[in-house]
């Protein structure tokens, strides 16, 4: 555990100029991330951040203002949204979203009973990393056509040298923030290299700014509400969507408890449980999905800036998500956010679906997985081919299991069959956790 003396303990209140300081040095560190997600998905970038605000302040709730954490928009269920929305608009991807955190919600009530053992042995690294990886090779040919094609996606779809050139810059200035990058610049890399890429797009003429212009400085989002906009239906496609995902998604949660417990020298397995801070995301993506936003999840970006700063306060992250909420009514900054050229983003995803894929395979290396063993090679490769290539299975005209899904489902099943499995997959924790259930 880190021992290092926190400048700001988990209970300590800062005062009145430290507080909005510290709160906007993290709301900036997910900026960038946490509207990016609905930006490549279609969904309002305001109602993201409103609904980040919301769902960081049930997780504190939920884990008795223990866990000093931060809720951004989630990149893992990018392609599920996706495909949810080609299926049934809008209301499909909410459902969906709805969905993995009743998942989350189903999983934190087994943990508090069985406790968490079972999960890890679930989802054992072997497969793990392959279908973080495919989370984000599945997404670069997004990225990829954002940058170099003008009206990306429409049937006058055409190459652009110019649209190439501000996807290079963004590129490069992310690079250059992510490898360089000083003080407030090591922890927004990504919003640093939007800026650049926004600067640069602005002077070459791709930028329309009319409409931040036009706007209102208070606006009232565009929420998507069930029974008002859609039903609650469940369907068999939207969850072979979203519940695997949802799965594999719950290792990147527990990874995060483990690394924000070592930064903080507390052990959040324990205390207050794993099944809290599982319940917490849980609640926070159902909060997104009744008002129109994305799934969520814990930020790494957020956990570096209690790294750096060794400013730990709940009340730092609470002021955090109360920014979030009060930004998402402020109309010219959400039409400043929609003004933001497809290139830039492009160009930043190029970097940050790489950063996805890489680290599934951090997830592996670490791990020390064993490629000569032909368990492991088969396990990986059967997961990466049918999850890249978008293999499906259809039965019926309602059910289709596919892609990343269908690699996940692929991955665990082959796991528990194939003989000379490790049984020490839970070897990442230290011991199990006494009392889960208090």
């Amino acid at each position: 555990m880190n021992q290092t003396k926190p400048i700001l303990g988990l209970k300590d209140k800062p005062n009145a100029s430290q507080w909005i300081t510290l709160s906007l040095q993290h709301l900036f560190a997910m900026f960038g991330s946490t509207v990016l997600v609905p930006y490549l998905i279609g969904l309002s970038p305001a109602i993201a951040l409103i609904s980040s605000g919301l769902g960081t302040l049930a997780f504190l709730l939920i884990t008795k203002f223990k866990v000093p954490a931060y809720l951004g928009s989630s990149f893992a269920f990018i392609a599920p949204m996706i495909a949810a929305q080609k299926l049934g608009g809008p209301a499909a991807a909410m459902i969906g979203t709805f969905i993995a955190g009743l998942v989350y919600g189903i999983v934190a009530l087994i943990i508090k009973k069985a406790g968490y053992r079972w999960i890890m042995n679930l989802l054992p690294p072997i497969v793990v990393g392959p279908v973080i990886m495919v989370i984000g090779l599945a997404l670069a040919g997004t990225a990829v056509g954002q940058a170099m094609y003008e009206n990306n996606g429409t049937a006058d779809q055409h190459y652009s040298l110019l649209y190439l050139s501000v996807a290079l810059v963004t590129l490069l200035a992310t690079i250059l923030f992510t490898i360089f990058g000083k003080g407030v610049f090591s922890f927004i890399p990504i919003l640093a290299g939007i800026i650049v890429g926004y600067l640069y797009a602005l002077l070459v003429g791709v930028v329309d700014f009319q409409g931040v212009i036009d706007a209102k400085w208070i606006a009232m989002p565009d929420f998507i509400l069930p029974f008002r906009d859609y039903d609650l239906t469940l369907d068999s496609a939207i969850l072979a969507l979203f519940v695997p995902v949802a799965i594999v998604t719950l290792a990147e949660h527990i990874g995060h408890q483990l690394v924000l417990s070592k930064v903080v020298g507390k052990d959040y397995i324990k205390d207050p449980g794993l099944h809290r801070s599982i319940l917490g995301d849980g609640s926070a993506t159902l909060i997104s999905s009744l008002i129109g936003g994305p799934p969520k999840t814990t930020y790494g970006e957020n956990i570096g800036v209690l790294a750096i700063t060794r400013v730990y306060s709940v009340y730092v992250l609470a002021g955090a998500a109360v920014f979030a909420i009060l930004f998402g009514f402020i109309g010219k900054i959400t039409a400043l956010i929609q003004s933001i050229p497809t290139p830039v983003m492009g160009g930043v995803s190029i970097l940050l679906f790489g950063i996805i894929a890489s680290s599934g395979l951090r997830i592996l290396v670490e791990a020390k997985m064993d490629f000569s063993k032909n368990r492991n090679l088969v396990i990986a490769s059967v997961i990466l081919v049918t999850g890249i290539g978008g293999a499906s299975i259809h039965i019926g005209s309602d059910f289709k299991l596919e892609g990343m899904a269908l690699a996940a489902i692929l991955g665990i099943i082959l796991n528990f069959v194939l003989p000379g499995r490790d049984k020490a997959t839970d070897d990442l924790f230290e011991e199990e956790a006494v009392d889960e259930t208090k």
